[in-house]
């Protein structure tokens, strides 16, 4: 194909506008949630509302945030990661919020409790113990606090009480981060859930918990405010962990997360293209799309010649073609994709790609990481 007719099939594919409840997303392309410690004290700057609005002026349709600290103690890792509660911190987002509707874009926080992945002592809350729901690290040392029942109801309050603030402020959506080994996700994962009362032991029971926070989630907004859940199979430090070993078991999991009222799933994968199962080329969000019936986000190293794990160690990535990608959402396998290196590398890269401009793209390299541009 030649590559102004990949340009114009890239152009048609991406820029279709995308309906989400009360939402349109105006094109298919979303910037994917990537933590990047420039909030002192929990509060996003002017730097960050700039940070975003260069994305979703450079074409980017939908920005989902950086992970953003619930109102739990035990909730966060780090004193520069953005908080999602208290005025000063609000009244950032807001900043934030305006910035991305006035370059013509849309905007989500992500919400998130790091879990057992707290390190102890560290900051916002030095004194509060890493929690979980049995007090297991990924690596599988018991090395934490396992959730009681008023620990559970008070996060799942405040996921409902970060939502809720979301829409007054103007977002326009939010998405929940149960992926990745973070708290929500340790629930979701035999290895860190050893429970016996109902929030453990089967793969549906583990589900309880996220299904409680979606819920609540749902009632605390308006009915057509969108409710993203972000899921994975793979944890932070192991790639080989597997939620559900089959369709089957991956039903056992969206099924209950889609009853609750989950408006689209973020299936995060670090290679998009790779088969999610034998037997059928879909990926992970292909397949949570056929078998929950909701939209779904897929991402992993789009637009990029490597995955994360190798520039994070100091490499580049090149860039490469989408061509893949695009063969994909043709047969609607999923419905947006979430570009995250990418946009690191180059802020324009949305509009560069429906321009047929990809030859002037920017490579992403490792040394970004050290400035929020």
């Amino acid at each position: 194909m030649h590559s102004s007719d990949s340009a114009a099939r890239a152009a048609q594919v991406l820029s279709r506008p995308f309906t989400l409840g009360g939402l349109t997303v105006p094109n298919r392309i979303a910037m994917a949630p990537m933590t990047r410690e420039f909030s002192p004290g929990g509060v996003p700057g002017a730097d960050v509302a700039d940070y975003y609005a260069r994305r979703a002026a450079g074409g980017t349709g939908l920005i989902i945030t950086e992970g953003t600290y619930v109102d739990h103690a035990a909730a966060g890792t780090s004193g520069a990661v953005p908080r999602f509660h208290g005025e000063d911190a609000l009244a950032g987002w807001e900043r934030v919020v305006g910035a991305v509707h006035a370059a013509g874009g849309t905007i989500m926080p992500q919400l998130w409790h790091v879990g057992m992945a707290r390190a102890a002592g560290a900051p916002p809350f030095p004194d509060a113990p890493p929690s979980g729901p049995s007090g297991i690290a990924l690596d599988g040392t018991a090395s934490g606090h396992a959730m009681n029942q008023q620990d559970l109801d008070d996060v799942i309050a405040a996921f409902a009480d970060a939502a809720a603030a979301a829409e007054r402020l103007g977002f326009d959506g939010v998405e929940l981060h149960g992926a990745h080994g973070y708290l929500i996700d340790q629930f979701l994962w035999s290895a860190t859930n050893r429970r016996t009362d109902a929030y453990g032991g089967s793969l549906r029971a583990r589900t309880r918990f996220a299904a409680e926070i979606v819920a609540a989630c749902r009632e605390a907004v308006s009915p057509d405010f969108p409710v993203l859940f972000r899921m994975s199979q793979w944890k932070m430090g192991n790639y080989q962990a597997r939620l559900a070993e089959t369709p089957d078991e991956l039903q056992a999991v969206v099924g209950p997360l889609s009853d609750a009222g989950v408006s689209a799933f973020h299936c995060s994968t670090r290679r998009y293209w790779l088969p999610e199962y034998e037997d059928s080329d879909l990926n992970l969000a292909g397949w949570v799309k056929k078998l929950s019936g909701k939209p779904t986000v897929s991402v992993g190293s789009v637009g990029l010649d490597n995955e994360f794990t190798e520039t994070f160690r100091g490499g580049q990535a090149g860039v490469t073609g989408i061509d893949r990608l695009l063969d994909r959402m043709e047969r609607d396998e999923f419905d947006l994709v979430a570009v995250g290196r990418a946009l690191l590398g180059d802020p324009e890269w949305a509009a560069k790609v429906f321009e047929g401009r990809t030859g002037e793209l920017q490579p992403f390299e490792a040394s970004l990481l050290g400035t929020l541009s």
